[in-house]
């Protein structure tokens, strides 16, 4: 039987069968007739002016696909992004410049009468203006910390804590007080002020800028020791913004130490020394991130001590019973260059425990 459209007779004899129509299979779509390059006139064409049966069509302008031009935009997007954290990433460009050297006074303060002595330190606090302070680094007390225009409330604790680490480091750690350590201290400045801190105890000189004196509490060892390490401090910490890329830490804290001779009898009289401490920190914001301060300022006043001894390099404290020499300070030379005025107070009785 034969299909659709075929002669009711069927297919004529050598005629190609409907099932083998070589161009059944071959589908013309509109895509592919847009895209012929030929394209036939219309009858009413070919009759008005006796054109040619077909005329050949302008080449096709292929534009990009909708998927091309959402790559292209999406590659320059990220070529920009990448262009701009390039130019303004998060990090904070690292500081070059140096630092500034730290200015540093150590004033000794003479004793006007013997040195208070007594065998038990407690009673020796308790009857001093230290008697209410409270015990080592529970005396560096931080404050209420706030924000600032340019540094966060984490930024500001910060601060106050590398100060605080740095005061406990170098006024309260027996192995510095007396061990002549200076590690503890010295991993905790700004990379910067290694160099004036090295040199300061490796050729000490009084021209307020490489005092060892300045940078830590340091006794002589063969002359004192500690008689309690439970020291007396009390004092206070402020911190502002020294401007918009630095913060300022200002600490001012009074440390009171009990001492007794060196190498003596344990039951030997012990005796009270009052350093007075003024120190201003700097941060920047790698000093925030590294744990580390540049030290700006240095005011120290230490007694009792005799005016004429030498407390550049350590401290030599005056213990229960002695006086003060007669005498200034070492004399200072007006005409010579590059070294600091010696200075000396008088350390008053008020100072002193009454016994």
């Amino acid at each position: 039987m034969g299909g659709p459209g075929d002669p009711p007779e069927g297919t004529p004899e050598g005629a190609p069968a409907g099932g083998e129509d070589e161009y059944r299979s071959v589908v013309f779509d509109e895509s592919f007739v847009r895209a012929a390059r030929l394209q036939e006139f219309s009858a009413q064409e070919r009759m008005a002016d006796h054109s040619p049966a077909v005329r050949r069509r302008p080449p096709l302008r292929r534009g990009l696909s909708r998927q091309a031009l959402v790559l292209v935009l999406l590659i320059a997007i990220a070529f920009g992004t990448a262009i701009y954290m390039g130019v303004r990433h998060p990090y904070e460009t690292p500081t070059t410049q140096s630092a500034e050297p730290l200015r540093m006074t150590v004033i000794p303060l003479a004793p006007q009468t013997p040195v208070p002595g007594s065998t038990d330190p407690e009673q020796l606090y308790a009857d001093s203006p230290a008697a209410q302070f409270r015990i080592g680094a529970d005396g560096i007390t931080l404050p209420a910390s706030r924000r600032t225009a340019h540094f966060s409330d984490s930024q500001v604790v910060s601060a106050l804590t590398t100060a605080k680490d740095y005061l406990v480091e170098s006024a309260l750690d027996p192995s510095v007080l007396t061990g002549g350590a200076t590690r503890p201290v010295r991993i905790l400045l700004d990379p910067r002020q290694l160099d004036q801190f090295d040199e300061s105890f490796e050729h000490p000189l009084a021209d307020g800028r490489h005092a060892p004196t300045g940078w830590l509490v340091r006794f002589d060892a063969t002359r004192a020791r500690l008689a309690d390490q439970r020291i007396r401090v009390q004092g206070t910490l402020q911190a502002a913004e020294f401007d918009a890329n630095t913060l300022e830490v200002i600490a001012d804290h009074t440390f009171v130490y009990a001492l007794r001779p060196a190498g003596g009898d344990a039951r030997a009289k012990a005796s009270l020394f009052t350093v007075r401490r003024e120190l201003h920190f700097r941060f920047d914001r790698d000093d925030l991130r590294m744990h580390q301060a540049e030290l700006a300022v240095s005011y120290v006043q230490a007694g009792p001590l005799t005016c004429s001894d030498d407390s550049v390099s350590r401290l030599h404290p005056l213990l229960a019973g002695q006086t003060a020499r007669a005498g200034g300070p070492a004399g200072t030379d007006p005409y010579a260059t590059g070294s600091a005025t010696a200075l000396c107070g008088t350390l008053a009785r008020s100072a002193q425990p009454k016994l």
